[in-house]
């Protein structure tokens, strides 16, 4: 749950495991904790969840060692090394990497709007600078919504900007480009497949922290265009 997983994949991962160890368990699991009783147990296990940032290869590595015990492949005490490992495991990008992969995604959109070159190299440098924004406001600021809040303004700021500055031929399509590392995907998604899995408290909850992040993005970058455009006026 705190790496991104949907509710009914932590509920089925538990029911597996126990049914494997010879256990009958009860799994329930929302946005804000988990909830396990075994049949031969009256207590039921409470695990408060927190959720961060989304890290999709902690998840599968969790399902992976999850099957292979269901498997037969692992005992339970390899399971628990296993998960315990995994949860001590820091994996992440270096910074080149990941402001590659934000520029590349900034420029993907432009394709579809046929660009010139020159918007199409500005997205991909305004696309990393939104993204660093994100992550150095991210890191000086625990307030919810405000790190993509920041990368949105930066955005808006450099788009409208180099417009007015003639460099650029679309601020709006540099915007909608640039925008695209910071769209909450992952969470948009796994609402949507809450949703259709009948998860609909889970889904919902997911899909207004979703809403509530493209509010922040978009109001970023209305200040940001403000801004620059008030400026350009004086």
């Amino acid at each position: 749950m705190i790496n991104g997983a949907e509710t009914a994949r932590v509920e089925s991962t538990a029911e597996y495991i126990g049914q494997a160890a010879g256990v009958t368990v009860s799994c329930h699991a929302t946005m804000t904790a988990v909830f396990v009783s075994a049949a031969a147990d009256p207590a039921t296990h409470l695990v408060k969840v927190r959720t961060g940032d989304f890290n999709l290869q902690k998840v599968d590595d969790i399902n992976t060692l999850s099957r292979r015990f269901v498997a037969g492949q692992i005992d339970f005490a390899t399971l628990q090394a296993g998960v315990t490992r995994i949860q001590a495991k820091v994996i992440d990008f270096t910074w080149p990497q990941k402001l590659l992969g934000a520029g590349v995604v900034g420029v993907a959109p432009m394709l579809l709007f046929k660009a010139t070159w020159g918007d199409l190299a500005w997205a991909f440098v305004v696309g990393i600078a939104g993204y660093v924004a994100a992550a150095w406001t991210g890191r000086h600021s625990t307030t919810p919504y405000i790190a993509p809040g920041g990368g949105g303004l930066i955005i808006g700021l450099l788009a409208t900007a180099l417009q007015l500055l003639g460099l650029a031929t679309s601020a709006d399509n540099i915007i909608i480009s640039a925008l695209m590392p910071l769209v909450p995907g992952i969470a948009l998604t796994n609402s949507l497949r809450e949703i259709i899995g009948k998860h609909t408290i889970s889904g919902l909850v997911r899909a207004v922290d979703a809403v509530m992040v493209a509010g922040a993005i978009g109001g970023g970058v209305v200040i940001g265009s403000g801004l620059i455009r008030a400026l350009g006026v004086l």
